[in-house]
């Protein structure tokens, strides 16, 4: 059960993210499941040391804030490789 919560908070997440970083013509739900999954990841590594922690695994708004935060980091990053500049 935790798999499936997880991709469905990793897709909200990811299409929130992509919404704010204005990308969202351009990826499908696969992507925006990917984007938000690994952007929780990356939300991880950065508010774990701050002495926050959210997991996708199991239903939380903190979870999901801190995938929609690490999802826009990701992003960014990819605009930044690809376009050389950031949006």
């Amino acid at each position: 059960m935790g798999w499936i919560i997880a991709l469905i908070v990793g897709g909200v997440a990811g299409w929130l993210a992509s919404l704010v970083m204005n990308r969202d013509a351009s990826m499908g739900i696969f992507w925006n499941i990917v984007v938000g999954c690994v952007g929780s990841v990356v939300g991880n590594l950065i508010a774990g040391p701050l002495g926050y922690g959210g997991s996708v695994k199991e239903f939380s708004l903190t979870g999901l804030i801190i995938a929609v935060v690490g999802a826009v980091v990701l992003l960014g990053v990819v605009n930044l490789v690809q376009r050389g500049r950031v949006r």
